[in-house]
């Protein structure tokens, strides 16, 4: 039977000193900046074409070829946030491959006492056998953090989990992003940005398992002996759920939602031969603006964004053999809450960057999540203060993801 890897207090507190302060350093010139110089100007990024949305309130938003890589529009793209559930591309991308999918495990209460309370479930129990296959349908469906913590425990535990996502953003040049828990929980520190999430995706969309189970709009999920229940993706844009239209070649990926990051979403979609990727963070209000923005850019970049010339580039994993850049320009800690609307001015997250190596910041991620355990009480239906499906649909709770 595997089991979670744990740190010690002692060991986390001394990891934590030996780390601290983190820079808190005001915005400075850099030589060079992961996709371009442009990328981390303040305001809209875009050349060559006009017609972007007039109301786009997202804090962060940005769009890409998916093929060549090219950036056709950003505002905010290093803007470091909160991601919510949009961090499990990453989780994806970083553990997919390390599992078997028709290896059937039979789950334990210790696979899930990690579980934060508050989380999106798929409705995983103990004593039920699940292929890895169909805990990968929870997580990408229902944005099941029971299934992300069942797989972490199979990967070899959390806090392996979390190094292995750490070291898997540095590869590919993720430099926004801390990884403080697999799952895209909040957790003080776990920052990522429209740059690194659009990273994400287009790298997980290689994988033709990543892309399959992305694009599943519903599956059987096992109940307990032959029995079983549907799933549905939380995708609105997949599903046209809560008033939404499909929209038109959409693959995926991924949506998330918690009442501190708010809405995130990436998605991606193909129309005449080519494949654009959007991300959008934190739009200002309501369930549906998140996909509505999305929407948006998607119809401006197969429409006039077709002359848009290229704002930055999306870089290619250093293990594929791209060319390292420097970190993004340090930011000062922004005062605007979480969900307000875009100023023109790309700023920090209210939690200020975070600095030192891969290596560190894996460790680091690893002894927050050891400290910040709480035992989860998975259920058929939400109790007070809980979102159901993870995409911020239902009654607003403490915390989704």
């Amino acid at each position: 039977m595997r089991e979670c890897s744990r740190l010690s207090r002692r060991a986390v507190l001394g990891l934590t000193a030996a780390a601290l302060p983190l820079s808190t350093a005001s915005p400075a010139a850099a030589s060079t900046v992961v996709g371009g110089e442009r990328l981390a100007r303040p305001g809209v990024q875009v050349s060559g074409a006009s017609g972007l949305p007039a109301k786009l309130t997202a804090r962060s938003w940005l769009v890409a070829d998916l093929d060549s890589g090219e950036v056709l529009a950003s505002f905010g793209a290093h803007r470091r946030l909160p991601p919510a559930s949009t961090l499990k591309m990453l989780f994806a991308d970083t553990v997919l491959k390390r599992l078997d999918p028709g290896e059937r495990y039979r789950v334990t209460d210790a696979d899930l006492a990690d579980v934060p309370a508050g989380s999106s479930l798929v409705g995983v129990k103990p004593g039920i056998t699940y292929t890895v296959d169909q805990l990968w349908q929870g997580v990408f469906l229902r944005s099941g953090n029971d299934a992300v913590h069942v797989l972490s425990h199979l990967n070899g535990g959390i806090a392996r989990t979390v190094a292995q996502m750490q070291a898997r953003a540095a590869d590919l040049q993720a430099m926004d992003t801390h990884v403080v828990s697999p799952d895209g929980f909040d957790h003080k520190g776990q920052l990522s940005s429209a740059y690194d999430l659009t990273l994400f995706a287009r790298h997980g969309l290689k994988d033709p398992a990543f892309r399959r189970y992305c694009g599943t709009r519903t599956a059987d999920f096992p109940a307990g002996g032959k029995k079983t229940f549907q799933i549905q993706n939380t995708d609105r844009l997949l599903t046209g759920a809560w008033g939404l239209k499909t929209y038109d070649g959409l693959i995926g990926v991924k949506n998330g939602y918690t009442s501190h990051a708010g809405n995130t979403f990436t998605g991606a979609a193909t129309r005449g031969g080519r494949t654009l990727l959007v991300t959008v963070m934190h739009p200002g209000a309501g369930g549906n603006a998140v996909y509505e923005e999305t929407a948006a850019l998607l119809d401006w970049g197969f429409g006039h964004g077709r002359s848009a010339q290229s704002v930055g580039l999306l870089a290619a994993p250093l293990s594929e053999g791209g060319v390292k850049a420097g970190p993004p320009p340090a930011r000062r800690p922004a005062r605007a809450a979480a969900g307000a609307p875009a100023s023109g001015s790309a700023g920090g997250s209210e939690w200020g960057p975070v600095a030192g190596s891969a290596g560190v910041a894996a460790l680091l991620g690893a002894g927050a999540w050891a400290l910040r355990r709480r035992r989860a009480r998975p259920a058929a239906t939400g109790g007070a203060g809980e979102v159901r499906d993870g995409d911020g649909s239902g009654p607003r709770g403490r915390h989704r993801s």
